[in-house]
């Protein structure tokens, strides 16, 4: 849980401190946020090719060895004093959470009883999303106090942390014996409607998420001041989905990703059609927070029960595709934003999470008729 905290603050921290570190390396804003973009390409990239490459390789050595990059790699990045040693150090990072996303959940629900799965993953969940809630907003704080290289530097030694925890304690086991390492109910059809419909979310949340803060202004008519607290809101909102969506993933897995992917719909159509109302907007803006989180942990969880192979390898893929949608929605939306306002954004994303829950359905109504046939 703290590795899965570190590794998700390191990746949006930027966000943060985008003004703080353009002034400290005199480049430009919109150059530092490539730190976060071609971080998440990095992961989605290079996620599956890892995965396969490290596939016989003991998970405790994998662990510690990509906390040992991250550490490393935020050691660099706090003492850099170029743009383009920044961009390596992120790169670097990018590298190892490709890797760590794949391998951290096989390993962390194979420690427990098959029946309780859902709420191991339901726990890395709230750790990540800790990260969005309390370790952005807290690094951000710190770097604007001191120098945007504390917060960074900080980030080492937790990743320190984790990793002699783990490599003192973790047991060794070649990964094809470790209990998660393959779906507990193989099915190569639920496999790829998942990937589909896990990746049109994705691309349709951040289609309009990536332009919040303007739609929030320019449509529902808030302050700066208020628009930051409802990033906190959303946050909280996102963590309280986790928290909900995780207690019942054991018993409904199917249900509960379908019903994230509805909420995120209703969330972001709704802003679409009456977020120029002030309270409308706070209400569909906690439904799509409430959201967000849980379809991706829905989605990470089903890799491990319907892989049609190595847990591992799905869960890269998973994540992977997760990370591409990101990048997709936020060039789409960037796309939308000249040629229409910002509400288009939102109805483009609403239309394209509407999609994934067509892929979700439709997958059900095949099952349902397989199963009547035979």
């Amino acid at each position: 849980m703290l590795a899965a905290f570190t590794f998700n603050t390191a990746e949006n921290l930027p966000i943060g401190l985008l003004e703080v570190i353009s002034g400290s390396l005199r480049v430009s804003v919109s150059e530092v946020g490539l730190l976060v973009t071609g971080y998440g390409v990095t992961v989605a990239v290079a996620s599956v090719p890892l995965a396969h490459v490290m596939r016989a390789v003991p998970r405790r050595h994998v662990l510690t060895g990509l906390l040992a990059a991250l550490v490393v790699s935020s050691l660099v990045a706090a003492v850099a004093t170029s743009y383009w040693m920044l961009l390596m150090a992120r790169l670097l990072t990018a590298l190892a959470q490709a890797l760590f996303w794949a391998v951290m959940g096989p390993v962390a629900v194979g420690l427990f009883a098959p029946a309780v799965r859902g709420r191991v993953f339901a726990a890395l969940s709230v750790a990540g999303s800790l990260a969005l809630v309390l370790g952005v907003p807290a690094g951000t704080w710190l770097g604007q106090q001191s120098e945007w290289q504390v917060p960074v530097a900080l980030l080492a030694g937790l990743g320190l942390v984790s990793l002699v925890t783990i490599a003192v304690l973790l047991p060794t086991s070649p990964p094809e014996e470790e209990p998660a390492a393959y779906g507990t109910s193989p099915d190569a059809r639920r496999f790829g409607i998942v990937l589909a419909a896990g990746t049109l979310s994705a691309t349709g949340a951040f289609t309009g998420y990536t332009y919040v803060v303007k739609f929030l202004g320019d449509v529902s008519g808030f302050s700066p001041s208020a628009v930051s607290v409802l990033f906190v809101v959303f946050g909280v909102a996102c963590l309280a989905g986790v928290g909900i969506t995780g207690a019942v993933l054991d018993r409904f897995p199917q249900a509960a990703l379908t019903s994230a992917v509805i909420t995120q719909a209703v969330g972001m159509t709704g802003l679409y059609a009456v977020g120029s109302d002030p309270v409308a907007a706070v209400v569909f803006l906690v439904m799509m927070g409430g959201a967000l989180g849980p379809v991706f942990m829905a989605t990470q969880n089903a890799m491990l029960l319907c892989a049609p192979g190595r847990t591992d390898i799905a869960l890269a893929a998973n994540s992977g595709l997760y990370n591409a949608g990101i990048a997709a929605g936020a060039a789409l939306g960037g796309l939308i934003l000249p040629r229409a306002d910002v509400r288009g954004t939102f109805l483009a994303g609403g239309l394209l999470t509407v999609t994934a829950c067509m892929v979700l359905l439709s997958g059900r109504l095949l099952r349902q008729r397989r199963e009547a046939t035979e």
